[in-house]
């Protein structure tokens, strides 16, 4: 020690310590001599061996920096506990160092954990040097520790963020891709660069600009959510078929899009529709964010889809229950009178209104239970959407009344309805020879300047009229019909 510079050793800002690895050096020669070739599997394979090679080891001196970091009075104090900062934690590291001297190096660093006399655990680097002059016999090591715990634990929690990150993103129950939108932003800025003030119109004229920036998006990542909602088996198949599941409605809202970006808007989101692999339809509320740190050149850029199918669906059905009568899958009198108002204001005339009503379902249902004069209704309200279809509309407008409306149909088309209408009753009425409908009809067509409320009042006169001969035994509406439908044939 005497020949090493004791006051750069002693003033040194990092923990020094000078060592004797002598024994280990000796330790070495035995176990060459018993013909151990690759010192690491050897020394693997039983860590006890590690441990016998570290009671070899000999401290000959630290400087203070060394008592200071392991919070020890002296050399003394440090070398009585030296159990306590070499722990089993050092044995896997360790293998490093003494691989290093076994293959003759005379420099050697590791990553290592030690411990403060009172129990501080610390992230440690260690770089060891043999002394000049004791190359052979390994006498003097000249070792330094540096405390880099705060450096390990930003690494650390680094590391744990970052996996919390990815298990955020793939374990996510919404659709997420990570897309690079740097070409787009591009495109966007050379448009702008020519002069271009009003985008929309730009993009109305050259819809291949939309296209192109389209196929200028480029996948980075998606999570196992996207594999499900679109029906993929695995990521890659996903990309290559990619033009299967963004079709036909994408290109407009696309263009929305694009407008956003143009706008400086970099957090949007809007409802689209997008296609499954198995060629299903998915709605889609689609949420855009460029990533922060990203805002300069889009390169990171944040695609959510949350599938909002079933909720459509539900919209959908409650906007169906909205305008139709659930029993008979007829428009309801909410529609009824909705295009009835519709027919007021617009100005194409004639219109016909076609007013019905089932006779006896009071009967029916007294007689043989409500669940019999529903069947009645459902099966004449068969009768009436295999009759009507656009731009007509029939409705049940009551528990026993029903309506069509005709716009533009005069009071011949009108009649030839009506006669359908029987046509259909009496083929329908044969299939249930024990419980026959029979129906009240009246029709009327519009005069000029009436009103819809009018005309409907007329037909519902006509209506009562008939069923008041259904009752006194003359002769109906449905009858003439059918004796029309008799001489036609």
């Amino acid at each position: 020690m005497k020949t090493f510079d004791a006051t750069i050793f002693e003033l040194a800002p990092v923990a020094m310590w000078i060592e004797d690895f002598s024994g280990v050096k000796k330790q070495f020669d035995k176990w060459r001599a018993e013909g151990v070739e690759d010192i690491r599997a050897f020394l693997k394979e039983d860590l006890t061996r590690v441990e016998s090679c570290s009671r070899e080891i000999k401290v000959l001196d630290v400087n203070s920096k060394t008592l200071e970091l392991f919070e020890a009075r002296d050399l003394a104090h440090l070398v009585e506990n030296i159990s306590v900062v070499f722990s089993e934690d050092m044995f896997e590291s360790h293998i490093n160092e003494l691989a290093a001297l076994w293959e003759g190096k005379t420099e050697f660093s590791s990553n290592a954990v030690n411990y403060s006399l009172s129990g501080r655990r610390m992230d440690i680097q260690l770089k060891g040097s043999v002394m000049p002059g004791h190359e052979e016999t390994l006498g003097q090591i000249l070792l330094t520790t540096e405390d880099v715990t705060a450096r390990e634990d930003a690494r650390r929690n680094e590391n744990q963020s970052r996996r919390h990150a990815e298990g955020l993103f793939e374990y996510s129950p919404v659709s997420l891709w990570v897309e690079d939108f740097s070409q787009i932003k591009d495109l966007i800025e050379m448009v702008r660069d020519r002069g271009i003030v009003d985008f929309r119109v730009f993009m109305d004229v050259h819809p291949e600009f939309v296209r192109q920036c389209m196929s200028e998006i480029r996948v980075i990542n998606v999570n196992q959510a996207t594999l499900d909602l679109f029906g993929a088996p695995d990521v890659q198949t996903l990309l290559l078929r990619q033009s299967e599941i963004f079709r036909d409605e994408m290109e407009k809202p696309f263009r929305e899009q694009l407008m956003d970006l143009w706008e400086g808007k970099l957090y949007h989101h809007r409802e689209v529709v997008n296609y499954a692999l198995d060629g299903s339809t998915r709605h889609i509320l689609l949420h855009f964010a460029v990533l922060p740190g990203h805002e300069d050149d889009w390169s990171q850029v944040q695609v959510a889809l949350t599938d909002i199918t079933a909720r459509k669906k539900a919209e959908a059905y409650l906007e169906y229950l909205g305008k139709h009568d659930v029993l008979t899958k007829l428009h309801n009198r909410a529609f009824f009178t909705d295009e009835l108002n519709r027919l007021e204001r617009k100005s194409s005339r004639p219109v016909s209104a076609i007013l019905m009503d089932l006779n006896g379902l009071k009967e029916a249902n007294d007689q043989l239970g409500h669940d019999a004069g529903d069947a009645l209704l459902r099966r004449f309200g068969e009768v009436l959407n295999g009759v009507v279809s656009l731009p007509n509309h029939a409705a049940r407008i009551g528990g026993d009344e029903f309506a069509i409306l005709m716009p533009g149909a005069d009071r011949k088309a009108a009649a030839s309805m009506v006669e359908t209408i029987s046509e259909l009753l009496h083929i329908n009425n044969q299939f249930y020879s024990n419980t026959p409908i029979s129906v009240a009809i009246g029709m009327a067509t519009s005069h000029d300047g009436e009103k819809m409320e009018e005309l409907v009042k007329r037909a519902d006169m006509a209506m009562y009229e008939d069923k008041r001969l259904h009752h006194t035994g003359g002769s109906t509406m449905e009858q003439k019909a059918k004796g029309a439908s008799a001489l036609a044939s």
